[in-house]
């Protein structure tokens, strides 16, 4: 990562909008924003917990280890806070990691200084807690549907996530570029798999791809492959 002259605006982030006025200006104070490439890493599995940061601009993957292989456990984007996973009175170490996918701008907020903002700032206190529970009952939903849900359910279900989350461009794709091995991560499941099940959804006219880019051509029938008997 290098420094990034152009600082956040702050107003965009989930941190910003949250705090009071006046909590803006120590803020600016402590923030330190950088750029990061495509496929860096900005936050590593293991490390130190340190900080915390936010997507100013582009488009983030937060992974770990799951045996050998990579799980995606979400993706983060223009505003998204990455690395609160980190935050705990029992460990000291990130237990995931996040990687750029694209050329991104990240606002960082040392750990200290984002603990004094929380005990300050009581709707962001809020609100990052609604945020957990709401991380805690995907990871269920997540749970559930890998030991319940075919793997070509999932996949529909990560491409319905990924429109939802990313809406479409003017050309009808899926607004975020994945390699299949990321959508494979993302998934819960291996490249192969992704490879053929996705062979069978364009077969099926549910969806269409274009290089690594995707359409959706028939969401009901892309939902119907999601419902759990």
């Amino acid at each position: 990562m290098k420094k990034n002259t152009k600082a956040c605006d702050l107003q965009s982030c989930l941190m910003c909008r949250l705090v009071l006025k006046e909590w803006k200006l120590p803020i600016e104070t402590h923030r330190k924003n950088f750029l990061v490439k495509k496929g860096e890493v900005i936050i590593k599995e293991g490390d130190t917990v340190n900080g915390i940061y936010f997507v100013n601009k582009g488009k983030v993957k937060i992974h770990k280890t799951w045996g050998d292989k990579e799980l995606i456990i979400r993706f983060a984007s223009n505003g998204a806070i990455i690395g609160h996973r980190g935050l705990s009175t029992r460990s000291a170490v990130f237990p995931i990691s996040a990687t750029a996918l694209e050329a991104t701008s990240v606002c960082f907020i040392d750990l200290d200084f984002f603990m004094s903002t929380l005990k300050i700032n009581s709707e962001l206190t809020f609100q990052l807690m609604m945020f957990y529970a709401d991380e805690l009952q995907e990871s269920e939903r997540r749970m559930r549907n890998l030991a319940h849900m075919s793997v070509k359910g999932r996949l529909a279900l990560s491409i319905i996530q990924l429109k939802d989350q990313f809406g479409v461009n003017d050309r009808g794709h899926i607004n975020i570029t994945l390699s299949r091995q990321d959508l494979a991560a993302f998934t819960g499941t291996t490249y192969e798999t992704v490879f053929r099940m996705m062979n069978e959804l364009v077969k099926e006219d549910l969806i269409s791809v274009t290089g690594k880019a995707i359409s959706v051509k028939d969401p009901r029938g892309l939902k119907a492959l999601t419902l759990i008997a």
